[in-house]
């Protein structure tokens, strides 16, 4: 029987028997099938039609059943569906894609290597960063700092720079030469501790750690603008530029992370320069870049860095590349998403309805459950706490995100649960209206969670 015909009960039961997903727990979960999308509503397979507040994974940017999109993948698919990048080979694709990005790239990034995805442009960089280091005569400088709550991939070696602790149990990831800083957490700090003094600390304690370990050993400080997957942690205005200002002075490579924060999402091409106000050495980028209609990666570079690496290695060869880089399919998606893009002003879109969304959230925190409502653009966050005044996380016996997400999918509105918060980044042609709709059903949702806490004798009666 053609999978396509089977009941939903039977492929729920294949899905068990031989399908892994990631993050998996290795005990039978019950699952949900999609089977369509459109704009930015997704539908399961018993026909129930839902807002995605996740945007896929933080990338389907141009919304669901773009047609021209389709089409664009199968006519590159029917004219060279593939070609090995290696060497002196390339294809049309890669190439204007390539110079397309380096025309929207901040400073002098005007050099792209395309990966598979995030994970693996992550991974490049950081082996191009340590290759750019021994090339050029210091090869001590082997060490990389990144930061608490930071997701940066799933290869062995960005999975070691991330800094979630829900990613990094009972598996054995690189050791010595990643070191962690703290998270600029603005919720987070001390209390009485201003946020002024606080980004001061923050800002310090990079400088710290590449004193303690010689600024002659620190090869590059790798941050997302936002701490994504992290809980969409908003770093204190002045943070970027002035950790680029630090790792500057100590001769440190600052690799911008941006496979979320890029291709719209906080409402530029490349958020770093326009957004943010830094010019980085490298550009991680990927998701929103084809706008998850097939995998793509890609790493910015600055010129600088390349032609000096040109000038001292004859002879000998950068070793990093993947079966797929530059694969021109995918390449012919990115050139139609930007097109689409363009053409439609979604960029300008998200500024414009972005600061709506977060507006539009922030009453939530009326809600004697919710502790902090935060984002910016079309990135939000809304952490649930159990007491409002100590900002203390929900004891486990709460399972507050999984709640409120039990609550939310039947009134037509999937979110990302993540322990105390629930994580949102809708499509990028999100409307207004749908952004009331979305609110509107998180805000039952909270609603109804909090009066089961408390029929649950789990959070205090009203007064």
């Amino acid at each position: 029987m053609p999978p396509q015909d089977l009941a939903n009960d039977q492929r729920a039961a294949l899905d068990a028997r031989h399908l892994i997903h990631p993050w998996t727990d290795f005990r039978e979960q019950p699952v949900l099938i999609l089977e369509e999308g459109n704009g930015v509503h997704v539908r399961d397979s018993n026909g129930h039609r839902m807002i995605d507040g996740i945007g896929g994974m933080w990338c389907v940017n141009i919304g669901y059943g773009r047609k021209e999109m389709a089409q664009a993948i199968a006519a590159q698919a029917e004219k060279l569906c593939y070609y090995s990048p290696f060497g002196f080979l390339s294809n049309t694709p890669s190439i204007e894609l390539a110079a397309k990005l380096a025309s929207y790239a901040p400073g002098d990034l005007t050099r792209v290597f395309f990966t598979t995805g995030g994970s693996t442009a992550v991974d490049t960089a950081m082996r191009l960063a340590s290759f750019y280091f021994n090339v050029t005569g210091r090869p001590g400088k082997r060490h990389i700092i990144t930061r608490d709550l930071a997701y940066h991939g799933s290869t062995h070696l960005s999975a070691s720079l991330s800094g979630k602790p829900s990613d990094r149990g009972l598996i054995d990831l690189v050791e010595g030469t990643i070191h962690h800083i703290s998270a600029p957490n603005p919720y987070r700090r001390p209390e009485g501790v201003s946020a002024e003094a606080f980004l001061d600390q923050k800002v310090q304690e990079l400088e710290d750690k590449i004193l303690e370990l010689g600024s002659e050993n620190v090869a590059c400080f790798i941050a997302e603008p936002i701490l994504a997957s992290g809980g969409v942690i908003v770093p204190p205005a002045g943070y970027h530029s002035r950790t680029l200002e630090v790792c500057r002075r100590h001769d440190v490579l600052y690799i911008s992370d941006e496979v979320v924060t890029g291709f719209g999402r906080n409402g530029a091409i490349f958020a770093s320069e326009p957004v943010y106000g830094i010019v980085p050495d490298m550009i991680t980028c990927a998701k929103g870049l084809t706008s998850g209609y097939v995998p793509l990666g890609a790493v910015m570079v600055s010129d600088r860095l390349y032609r000096q690496i040109a000038e001292t290695t004859e002879g000998r060869i950068f070793a990093n590349g993947f079966t797929y880089s530059s694969h021109p399919v995918a390449c012919a998606a990115g050139l139609k998403n930007l097109e689409i893009m363009e053409r439609e002003g979604i960029c300008a879109h998200v500024r414009e309805v972005g600061p709506y969304f977060q507006a539009a959230l922030k009453p939530l925190m009326d809600s004697p459950i919710v502790g902090d409502v935060r984002g910016s653009h079309l990135m939000a966050c809304v952490e649930y706490v159990s007491d409002k005044n100590a900002r203390t996380v929900p004891p486990q016996a709460w399972q507050i995100a999984q709640r409120i997400i039990r609550e939310t999918m039947p009134r037509g509105l999937m979110v990302r649960p993540m322990g105390s918060m629930v994580i949102m980044s809708p499509p990028l042609i999100i409307t207004r209206a749908e952004i009331d709709e979305l609110v509107a059903i998180l805000r039952e949702a909270t609603e109804v969670v909090t009066e089961q806490l408390r029929q649950e004798g789990l959070l205090p009666l009203k007064s």
